[in-house]
């Protein structure tokens, strides 16, 4: 379903992706579990880190700080990380299946797109951006993404990338039936961080929508 290009493999020899797709996410109940097990997750950062610097020193957190810094920007998700752990924030209200997500991306630091299956124009590509793409984000902007950076693309264009995020023509809507999940993940990452989060969004899915099931999933690397 997804194939990685000879330019991808070449420029990030030690890069990954993993992703899963999940589908019968038609029959959602109450979302109670999946706040109360937010708490777990919001109290689980402000009782396991007693300041920004032993956040940052967390495996998967540096992987993502040493690819963005190539890029002169900073990792987005430890930046989320901060705002649950020291100044008091919480998790966001979103659609139960983007909740999931972004849990289990606080939880675990590692950094994930969701797209609605239904909207792919498939099959899709891992690939390395040539700085001349563009895409439109969530926001509606229309954004070029940084040359070398990851990006994923389906046939209609990039998807997604690493430092500008998801698109906004494959966004998961309240009507989403089945997800795709995307982890990037850089030099660092290693193949049980990625199963072990793949398994919490699972986990984190399922309490919304007991019936849903993984139908893919996978890890892609160059090696």
């Amino acid at each position: 379903m997804i194939q990685a290009t000879e330019k991808w493999k070449e420029r990030h020899p030690d890069a990954k992706m993993g992703f899963m797709v999940m589908n019968q996410l038609m029959y959602g109940m109450g979302t109670e579990i999946l706040d109360a097990e937010k708490e777990k997750v919001e109290q689980l950062l402000r009782n396991s880190f007693a300041d920004s610097t032993s956040l940052k020193g967390q495996p998967a957190i540096a992987a993502y700080v040493k690819y963005y810094k190539h890029f002169k920007k900073t990792y987005h998700v430890l930046k989320q990380q901060e705002s649950v752990a020291f100044k008091g924030k919480s998790i966001p209200q979103s659609i139960p299946i983007v909740e999931a997500m972004f849990m289990a991306e606080l939880k675990n630091g590692l950094l994930t797109a969701g797209h609605d299956y239904d909207a792919l124009k498939l099959p899709l590509y891992l690939d390395t951006a040539q700085g001349t793409e563009s895409y439109t984000l969530m926001s509606r902007n229309i954004q070029q993404p940084k040359n070398e950076d990851m990006i994923l693309c389906d046939q209609c264009g990039v998807i997604s990338s690493i430092i500008y995020g998801p698109d906004q023509r494959t966004r998961i809507v309240p009507e989403t039936k089945t997800a795709l999940f995307v982890i990037y993940a850089p030099p660092g990452i290693s193949d049980s961080m990625i199963h072990n989060h793949l398994t919490d969004m699972y986990t984190y899915v399922k309490m919304v929508y007991p019936e849903a099931v993984v139908e893919q999933q996978q890890i892609i690397s160059a090696r």
